[in-house]
């Protein structure tokens, strides 16, 4: 008995520790999201104590998720496409909790500034975000996809934390700034700012020029009045940023965060806009393959008949 009562007390408490999400540098859209979702998920279901942890973002957060130190992460869809699948790396031994949002990459510049498209951004400093952020690893992509470089072709700027982004730009140290979806904090400031903003996106040549050499790029629009003063809709491409998650976490425990995740969804979006795409269907969508869901992720996708 007291054997057994040992046993139990060992299972009671790896129930109920604290599961750590990994988001990105504070001031970033990844650290909002991160830290709404696990209040929401413990609203809905407190027995699972969710911890936002801030970290340098996308690029930190596989590694620490494969080292165990997290139990989930943000991860931007580029860079978890190449983590999952093993492109440039091996295949990390992860697997898929939920689809975030979509990230339809786009440039922001001042409402003041003449610069209309791309090509008018050449040659003039861009800010391009964190080095561990996956919109850096997005930007790549795409210029790549179009033949130019953004180290090459542009005057890059690199900041050390996300919040310092928009400020450059607001001030006229920048001429724009990169970055993806619908109330990314950055967007938001530049957007708020007294000159406002202006959106610039991708043609219908270039992005079949980007998918034309990168087909796991998706078509994507920013919505228009994604943010103040955007009255039209923004062509481009992008991808779905995931959630992923720990293989080695128990079936039961992935599929309860699922479920919780789904019923916190209205709460949720009341609270963040762009959570309103963290949805079961469009996790099931996401996933490059289906074996990349978590088995628990994927039980209950069946169950609510999204998956056969």
């Amino acid at each position: 008995m007291v054997m057994l009562a040992a046993v139990l007390g060992t299972v009671a408490r790896a129930e109920t520790r604290p599961l750590t999400l990994g988001t990105s540098t504070q001031g970033g859209g990844f650290s909002l999201y991160g830290d709404e979702l696990a209040a929401a998920i413990n609203a809905v279901d407190p027995g699972l104590k969710v911890m936002s942890r801030p970290t340098r973002g996308t690029d930190e957060n596989i590694p620490l998720l494969e080292q165990g130190e997290l139990d989930m992460a943000l991860v931007q869809g580029t860079v978890a496409y190449e983590a999952l699948v093993g492109v440039g790396r091996p295949r990390a031994d992860l697997r898929i909790l939920t689809a975030m949002y979509a990230s339809p990459g786009v440039f922001a510049v001042r409402g003041d500034v003449s610069a209309r498209t791309l090509d008018d951004l050449k040659g003039q400093t861009v800010v391009f975000g964190t080095e561990g952020s996956g919109l850096v690893v997005l930007a790549d992509y795409v210029l790549e996809g179009l033949g130019l470089d953004m180290r090459r072709d542009f005057d890059a700027v690199f900041v050390s934390a996300a919040a310092e982004s928009p400020r450059k730009v607001i001030d006229g140290e920048a001429v724009a700034l990169w970055g993806a979806g619908v109330g990314w904090p950055g967007f938001e400031r530049v957007a708020g700012a007294p000159q406002g903003a202006r959106f610039i996106g991708l043609d219908e040549a270039q992005r079949e020029k980007v998918r034309a050499r990168h087909g796991f790029l998706m078509p994507m629009q920013l919505p228009a009045g994604s943010y103040p003063g955007q009255d039209e809709a923004i062509d481009t491409v992008g991808s779905w940023n995931l959630v992923l998650i720990r293989s080695d976490l128990p079936e039961t425990l992935a599929y309860r965060l699922m479920s919780a995740i789904d019923k916190a969804g209205p709460a949720l979006t009341a609270r963040l806009e762009q959570a309103g795409e963290t949805t079961p269907a469009n996790t099931a969508v996401a996933a490059p393959e289906r074996r990349l869901l978590h088995p628990g992720v994927e039980r209950y996708l069946v169950e609510i008949g999204l998956l056969e």
